[in-house]
């Protein structure tokens, strides 16, 4: 796992995403909007500290259901502050935005802001060891992470609530008194390096580069964020410069306290929440910098009308149009760039997506106004091209401005806002609690950018509606303005330059002047319109009256041969929203690698056919989900429960009569096939776990066997397949939230009545759903699987050491061990030996089986890496055998607090309830229990436990280890590679998979942690 992750490409792309989508909704809404009020400091004047506080701001708006109190805070330096007290909280967290990014960087030294994110980690005056902070919120709970953006920077942790004032004091030191010392600035350049390296073949970020690569050279966007060992060891070298010197000036000169905002999440009240922060941040330096802001856009005119060719490592194919746009930050109220995005990125009836899926040119499409540094903006179009959409790339465009031209001459519709105000609101009413640690490093850089009072709704108000700022944004978007990317394979051969940091091929050219008249002249095209009126917004939040016989875990309210309903009514969250699972379970989806396609198939073409339908349901608060699993099919809806049930009805009327598109079924079938060969560019990490799976799992068809499997389907094998698995299974569902045991059965019952009438129904027998087992490693036994990885340069290792079944004494004695290394192997094998930038420990549970994994993925060969891995194991056992019993018991009351933790959110209690039911054991106070035997665990428990199953001569030690071996230019398993090393001659190799299989017996399920019949056992015969 990634403790510290730069996340520039996610701003680009991840984040983009999500904005993009109709979920955009969820970003621009309305709360009844008043002004706060601002109380100057001399309104209180506590232990003397009013003169280090200039405004308090006591009327931030909230949400009606949030019971968290808010105060805003702006102290003497200018820093501001945001307090939230929560005295139910299980968690503290704190995040800090330092308002300066990596387009910040010194032009001759690229990476620096991002490197100074990684240093601020590695000691400060006050606390000069390298790892007390990560040691700290490790020993109490707690977690971190940090990210460097384009024009700011983010900090945040959590932490058990006892501990905020201590873990605030470590934290606030990052931005008074960081050491920077020499030997951690040597060192930590090889983890920058190590994780642009993990970047290079990720087309995400590829495609960002180019991005910057391709404005102009004399603009701060045209940079290289990341950095690597080129630029922050050998061009400075070369130029005298001194790297750390450089680190320490900008740390100077731009974490300053009057561009930095905090956010706080306590258990504490206010008053007390005020003293702790005014006490710890006052001393931060104003040092009255402004923060940068980018008022000329990074294209100039000549860069315009142009259209890039670029070659992907994965086999995919896109086509991205972007428009120049200003930065539209201080309109939040109107949200000008969001009306437009909600239209051209609509999936319904009409829209451009829908004539391009029609077209059989594209399968999905995203649009709007992505992140951009302050004072500038892009909006862009991002479209999935088929194999055919690729001959028609001009029309996709011409079609994009024959959307725009009809809404230009349509006009801005006030329905449509009042329409995206309507569903703001109710979001903004009913908002889920998040967790304190994603709550709070979301919200704090809305400090930098919205009014103290508006923190928290900015992004759902639409309670201003200005039509003139609308077409001033789509002015814009005219073919004159236009900057087009067409990425795919095909273009390899034909494409002569290279950018430098990660050598993506690309060909750039100007757009024929016919080509952008045709634009210009774009006429109407019949099939695009404006979308309908959303029916699917509700209007009634009326909760259901609490059961009296209500129950704290699920209970079974129907259980016959076909289905079996477990029902929870929420008495928690009491909002006016409810879940449904539904696990159709078929021996027939995984029967073979056939079937197993044939079921995906099933899954993406139902989901493509009943897009346009539901995409209405979602943007109003209605979700749905259909996936397939080795078990069969699973169906999910969540949401507001008002109007589930016509959805509900929809997909069981659309499922039951699935008639297939056969222009649909050629596009997706392709579409799936080059995902599967996709695969083998994926991470080597993703590799280690996905092939040790496939060793351990008793059933498991690879993804070279699903692909041979691809040619056996055709359009009649699906249409006779899909009678057969609806035809033929058990369901198992689960209704939880705000609902009765009636609505949950007239729920349950549309889709069993549905099934019923369309299908002559035959329900399963029990041992017909029995689940996977796990293999079962031999005592003493050491065995390693290698692959080969042809596109990443890093090699990969995960060990895995076999712990035997779940159990409330096994579990907890791993966890906890677990839990104890987790920071130390996180400090040794990453920031002191430098043997990459993932690493990652922790438990590893599947069918009921569990054990520790290790995972670092490096340049180094994975026999090295095997090898350090055992020596830190070995070191482990000295490490808590030296441990004193306080250091013991924090660690021990650590776990327990995560443990505890209380799900936020319905939908995290519906997952946690739901994977005991799937996983067939029902174990529902699962936490409570397993704490309660936690707490009575001696630190000899442990070592007796470390002993007998992980040292390297224990008796019941079961190691199996998967090495990725990088066979790239420069990676560790290379002919030329000055990195091999000799094998390890103590494992075992598994040459062949089924074999390896064949000589092991399997552990038996776990068994419900309840007394209950097992599923099915109605029609046992």
């Amino acid at each position: 796992m990634v403790k510290i992750v730069s996340l520039f490409v996610s701003k680009i792309s991840i984040v983009i995403y999500l904005m993009l989508t109709g979920d955009t909704l969820a970003r621009f809404t309305l709360h009844n909007y008043t002004a706060g009020l601002v109380k100057e400091a001399s309104s209180r004047d506590k232990m003397g500290k009013s003169h280090l506080i200039l405004k308090r701001y006591e009327n931030i708006i909230k949400s009606d259901e949030d019971k968290r109190v808010y105060r805003g805070l702006e102290l003497s330096n200018h820093m501001k502050v945001l307090l939230v007290s929560d005295p139910k909280t299980d968690k503290s967290a704190a995040a800090m935005d330092v308002n300066v990014g990596f387009l910040s960087d010194p032009k001759e030294v690229h990476g620096l802001a991002h490197f100074c994110e990684h240093m601020l980690f590695l000691g400060t005056q006050k606390y000069p060891n390298e790892n007390d902070y990560s040691k700290f919120l490790s020993e109490h709970g707690g977690a971190t992470n940090a990210a460097t953006y384009v024009d700011h920077t983010l900090y945040y942790f959590d932490v058990v609530p006892e501990k905020l004032t201590d873990a605030l004091d470590r934290f606030s030191q990052f931005f008074i008194a960081p050491l920077f010392t020499e030997n951690a600035t040597e060192r930590e350049i090889n983890a920058v390096n190590s994780e642009h390296e993990k970047n290079i073949p990720s087309d995400l970020w590829r495609l960002d580069q180019l991005d910057k690569h391709l404005a102009d050279q004399g603009h701060p966007y045209n940079t290289f964020g990341t950095g690597n060992k080129h630029t922050l060891i050998t061009i400075p070298k070369e130029k005298n410069i001194d790297v750390r010197k450089q680190l320490l000036e900008f740390h100077s000169k731009w974490y300053s306290s009057n561009i930095m905002s905090l956010a706080v999440l306590g258990k504490e009240s206010l008053d007390e929440l005020e003293d702790m922060v005014v006490e710890l941040f006052s001393t931060v330096e104003n040092k009255n910098v402004e923060a940068p802001v980018w008022p000329t856009h990074p294209f100039s005119e000549d860069q315009f009308r142009t259209k890039v060719y670029v070659s992907p490592i994965k086999d995919v194919r896109n086509l991205n149009i972007v428009f120049p746009s200003e930065d539209l930050t201080e309109f939040y109220k109107s949200a000008p760039s969001h009306y437009i995005s909600h239209l051209m990125g609509h999936e319904g009836p009409g829209s451009i997506l829908s004539v391009l899926k029609a077209r059989g040119w594209s399968n999905s499409l995203v649009a709007g106004h992505r992140p951009s540094p302050r004072g500038i903006g892009f909006f862009a179009v991002a479209v999935d091209l088929t194999e055919e959409g690729m001959d028609h790339v001009d029309e996709i465009v011409e079609l994009v401005f024959q959307y725009l031209n009809m809404l230009r001459k349509e006009g801005p519709q006030k329905w449509v806002q009042d329409e995206n105000r309507n569903i703001g609101q109710m979001i903004f009413r009913f908002k889920d609690k998040e967790s304190p640690r994603s709550y709070i490093s979301g919200l704090v850089h809305s400090l930098q950018e919205y009014p103290m009072e508006n923190v928290l709704c900015a992004n759902y108000m639409l309670n201003e509606w200005h039509p003139e700022l609308v077409e001033r944004v789509w002015k814009k978007f005219v073919p004159e303005n236009v900057r087009i990317s067409v990425v795919a394979k095909k273009f390899d051969k034909e494409l002569d330059e290279s950018e430098p940091w990660y050598g993506t091929k690309y060909k750039k050219i100007e757009i024929p002047e016919k080509t952008i008249k045709k634009w210009q002249q774009a006429g109407e095209c019949s099939d695009l319109k404006m979308p309908e009126r959303n029916e699917f917004i509700p209007t009634d939040f009326s909760l259901y009256p609490i059961d009296d016989d209500v129950t704290e875990f699920p209970i079974i309210i129907e259980d016959t041969a076909l289905t079996r309903v477990w029902f929870k009514q929420d008495d928690q969250f009491l909002l006016p929203k409810a879940n449904l699972m539904c696990d159709f379970v078929s021996p027939l989806a995984y029967l073979d690698p056939l079937n197993c396609n044939l079921t995906h198939m099933l899954v993406q073409l139902f989901k493509d056919a009943l897009n346009e339908y539901a995409y209405a349901a979602e943007l109003a608060g209605l979700k749905w989900e259909l996936i397939n699993t080795k078990y069969g099919l699973i169906l999910g809806i969540g949401g507001y429960s008002s109007k589930q049930h016509i959805l509900l009805k929809k997909i069981m009327e659309k499922l039951t009569d699935f008639k297939i598109d056969p222009k649909r079924f050629h596009i997706i079938k392709e579409t799936y096939i080059r995902n599967l060969k996709n695969f083998s560019a994926e991470q080597p990490y993703q590799h280690a776990v996905y092939y040790l799976t496939v060793l351990l799992t008793e059933h498991s068809w690879t993804k070279q066997e699903l692909l041979a499997a691809t040619e056996q389907i055709t359009i009649e094998r699906l249409e006779a397949f899909i009678p057969q698995i609806l035809s033929k299974m058990h369901i198992e569902c689960l209704v939880h939230g705000n609902a009765n045991k009636a609505k949950a059965l007239e729920l349950v019952h549309i889709v069993e009545d549905s099934l019923a009438q369309a299908m002559s129904m035959s329900p399963l027998l029990p041992r017909q759903l029995l689940l996977n087992r796990e293999l079962k490693l031999e005592n003493g036994c050491e065995y390693s699987y290698e692959v080969q990885n042809e596109v990443h340069k890093s090699s990969c290792i995960e060990l895995y050491y076999q712990c035997g079944l779940q159990s409330k004494e096994n579990n907890m004695k791993l966890e906890l061990v677990a839990q104890i290394v987790q920071e130390p192997c996180y400090n040794i094998l990453r920031t002191k030996e430098q043997l990459g930038y993932i690493v990652f420990s922790g438990v590893r549970r599947s069918n009921g089986v569990q054990g520790l994994r290790i995972i670092v993925q490096s340049d180094r060969h994975p026999d090295y890496l095997d090898s350090r891995i055992e020596a830190f194991i070995a070191s482990m056992l000295e490490y808590i055998s030296d441990m004193s019993e306080e250091e013991y018991l924090r660690h021990r009351e650590a776990l327990a607090a995560q443990r505890l933790e209380k799900p936020k959110q319905l939908n995290s209690l519906t997952n946690r309830l739901w994977s005991e039911i799937t996983a067939q054991q029902y174990h529902f106070d699962r936490a409570n229990i397993e704490v309660a035997y936690l707490r009575t665990l001696s630190k000899n428990d442990i070592l007796d436990f470390f002993k007998t199953v992980l040292t390297e001569k224990a008796e019941n030690r079961k190691k199996l280890s998967v090495q990725v071996i990088s066979m790239a230019e420069g990676g560790a398993g290379n002919d030329n590679s000055t990195l091999k090393e000799t094998p390890n001659t103590k494992s075992k190799f598994i040459n062949d998979v089924t074999v390896f299989k064949s000589n092991h017996e399997m552990y038996p399920l776990v068994q419900p942690y309840i007394n209950i019949t097992r599923k099915g056992s109605k029609c046992k015969l």
